[in-house]
């Protein structure tokens, strides 16, 4: 039997590229969509703790499928256990705009989806397609114009890849970011620090009031071996990601620090 795949997004259940991402995995797994109802781009691993979630059963592209009214954290969370799928794997994506750096990993829903699959315990792999218009990321996501194909084989290249052994040791998560004009080959890399040249803009309202938009250009290009350059190359960048915030390399210089005040106050 084909093993199990949860499927999900942060682009909502209507995106081309998770309909893309089910079209890619279908021949070599059972794949079961799990997607947020709506746009949820950006809110990173959040979840929904003060308020109920509802999922419904849908059909969409003569799929059935499970629209879940939360984050894409939510519905991965609502596949494991209240759907109780079991997936061998669970991946996030494709994500309409890339995914790159410590920046956007912090922020992103389909990387978050596949944080939260990876710490309850299943290997979860993020694939996302860069844009050349910025704008896209912010139009209806049923109708992108960019077209899939060859994101639908490396998706399936990578998940056969891991259906049939475990991630390299150390790895949570796998993150893939996928050129919008694929020249190279894979490249393995390291997380850029940024992605975004981070500006505010102000504007004042009809009535005076000011309010303000966050904005940036993208950054153009990063050091060798990051996964902003190997996009900027035209390379697909496999990135691996560990859950583990511990910045190991200060923990003696915080024992230095505190150690002494920690046996003056037990004295």
């Amino acid at each position: 039997m084909k093993p199990r795949i949860l499927l999900t997004n942060d682009d909502g259940i209507n995106s081309a590229g998770l309909w893309a991402a089910y079209e890619a995995l279908s021949p070599i797994a059972r794949v079961t969509v799990v997607a947020p109802a709506t746009q949820q781009s950006a809110v990173g691993r959040s979840i929904s703790i003060f308020e109920p979630i509802r999922a419904n059963e849908v059909e969409m592209n003569g799929v059935r499928a499970w629209a879940v009214g939360g984050k894409p954290t939510d519905a991965v969370i609502i596949g494991l256990y209240a759907l109780d799928l079991q997936p061998a794997m669970v991946v996030s994506g494709v994500n309409i705009g890339e995914n790159l750096s410590f920046e956007s990993i912090m922020t992103s829903g389909t990387v978050g989806a596949a944080l939260e699959a990876a710490n309850q315990g299943t290997p979860a792999i993020a694939f996302s397609l860069q844009v050349k218009d910025q704008g896209d990321k912010f139009d209806d996501p049923r109708n992108h114009g960019q077209s899939f194909e060859e994101s639908k084989r490396i998706i399936r290249e990578v998940c056969s890849t891991f259906l049939d052994r475990p991630f390299p040791s150390g790895a949570d998560v796998i993150n893939v970011n996928i050129p919008s004009v694929v020249t190279g080959g894979y490249e393995v890399t390291r997380l850029g620090e940024k992605l975004f040249a981070t500006g505010v803009e102000k504007r004042l309202d009809p009535r005076g009031r000011p309010y303000f938009w966050i904005n940036g250009p993208l950054i153009q290009d990063a050091g060798e071996g990051t996964d902003v350059h190997a996009i900027r190359k035209g390379n697909i960048s496999i990135t691996p990601i560990t859950l583990d915030c511990t910045a190991p390399g200060a923990c003696q210089a915080l024992r230095d620090l505190f150690g002494n005040k920690r046996e003056r106050g037990n004295s």
